[in-house]
């Protein structure tokens, strides 16, 4: 089968089932780009890390980078991101008018409910699978030294007023001069 016509399948279904937003997408579409071997495992990881410091979502970034990577053109990178943008562009004009008719219904209000948690375990499973030895190291100290930088970025920014993007820029730098 044509590579394009494999995105098309794989992207409809990131697209689809991909709640939650970027983050939460990305096992979804690490299954089905690593998984079926259109990219590594390190390529994947690298794609999210230019991904997130690129501006636009991360899921549609990705998607770019993807088709990109996978195809070598740029036809691939459109293709990709068109498709994965498709199903919730079409759901959400769906449902935002069946919401909006029916915003007090209790049934509607639960789901909604429901649906929360699902997404915080979605995002906590991306953060779960970038801590890997693509992005830790396999040496000990390498190890060592990026748990450091990780605790010390994610305490900065969870306890301070740092701007996130000063804590990048600075993790950049301390791991220009480290590794």
């Amino acid at each position: 089968m044509n590579i394009y016509i494999k995105l098309i399948f794989s992207y409809l279904k990131i697209g689809l089932f991909g709640f939650g937003g970027g983050y939460a997408m990305l096992s979804l579409i690490q299954s089905e780009v690593v998984g079926k071997g259109y990219i590594s495992n390190q390529t994947f990881t690298d794609i999210v890390a230019i991904s997130q410091i690129t501006p636009g979502p991360i899921g549609i970034n990705s998607a770019t980078y993807i088709g990109y990577t996978v195809t070598g053109s740029v036809i691939g990178a459109l293709l990709t991101t068109f498709v994965v943008v498709l199903p919730p562009f079409v759901l959400t004009i769906l449902a935002a008018h069946y919401v909006e008719r029916h915003h007090d219904n209790i049934y509607i209000q639960g789901s909604l409910i429901g649906l929360r948690p699902v997404v915080v375990g979605l995002i906590a499973s991306a953060a779960l699978l970038l801590m890997n030895s693509e992005n830790f190291g396999t040496a000990t100290g390498d190890r060592i030294i990026s748990i450091l930088i990780f605790l010390v970025s994610f305490l900065l920014i969870f306890f301070t007023k740092i701007h996130p993007i000063f804590v990048v820029i600075m993790a950049g730098i301390a791991g220009y001069f480290i590794f």
